[in-house]
């Protein structure tokens, strides 16, 4: 499973890259906002501190200039994923952007037939909102799991992309029906590594050595 971390604050997006776990960033509107930074310069510097996917959202709601604004953002670096809504206009500029050779990620997905939709329109990646179905008592996972048996009955090449991703076990159960990638909250993602039992056992060890008095670089 691929991790992309979402948000847009550059000092997060550094401190995590350096451990290899980032593989992508996913931005919208709201994280934009948040950042308080332009949305051109931003994104711009996102790119060029990961080398994969940085998709980037379109304000418009009319296809024409959903492409348009696609198309101005797609320039800003070779690794932008033009982000597009699950709307009729939004699959028509799916379909134009993804002809011309954009990566284009169609985003606010929370139904199986959506997603079948996307696919048809050639989109790279398909993001159903997990925490926002289980927010309204539906089950992310069961959508998650539907879209993966229809993109797998037909060979669709789109990729699961699970978002509104709010917990640790949002993670793993997404990892094992068989997500391609999570878009991830930094906070959620730093907590994936913790565990009760690393940390007991991490200082049972440490007590042990310093008995020794040893030091291994000395």
């Amino acid at each position: 499973m691929k991790f992309f971390i979402d948000t847009a604050e550059i000092d997060e997006i550094r401190d995590l890259a350096a451990t290899g776990m980032v593989d992508g960033v996913t931005t919208n509107p709201s994280l934009i906002a948040k950042s308080g930074r332009n949305i051109l310069e931003v994104t711009k510097e996102i790119c060029e501190i990961v080398p994969g996917p940085v998709s980037a959202e379109v304000t418009a709601t009319e296809a024409s200039a959903m492409i348009e604004e696609g198309r101005f953002l797609a320039g800003i670096a070779p690794n932008i994923a033009v982000k597009v809504p699950l709307t009729w206009d939004g699959l028509r500029a799916c379909k134009a952007l993804s002809d011309d050779g954009h990566m284009v990620n169609v985003t606010l997905c929370f139904s199986a037939n959506q997603a079948l939709l996307a696919a048809k329109a050639g989109a790279t990646f398909i993001s159903p909102f997990l925490g926002r179905l289980d927010d309204i008592n539906l089950d992310g996972m069961e959508l998650i799991a539907d879209i993966r048996q229809i993109y797998d009955n037909y060979d669709f090449k789109t990729q699961i992309l699970a978002a509104s991703i709010r917990t640790v076990n949002h993670v793993a159960e997404a990892a094992k029906i068989g997500a391609d990638v999570a878009t991830i909250p930094p906070a959620v993602l730093k907590k994936l590594a913790d565990h009760p039992l690393t940390d007991k056992g991490l200082a049972a060890f440490l007590a042990d050595w310093a008995r020794t008095g040893q030091s291994i670089l000395k």
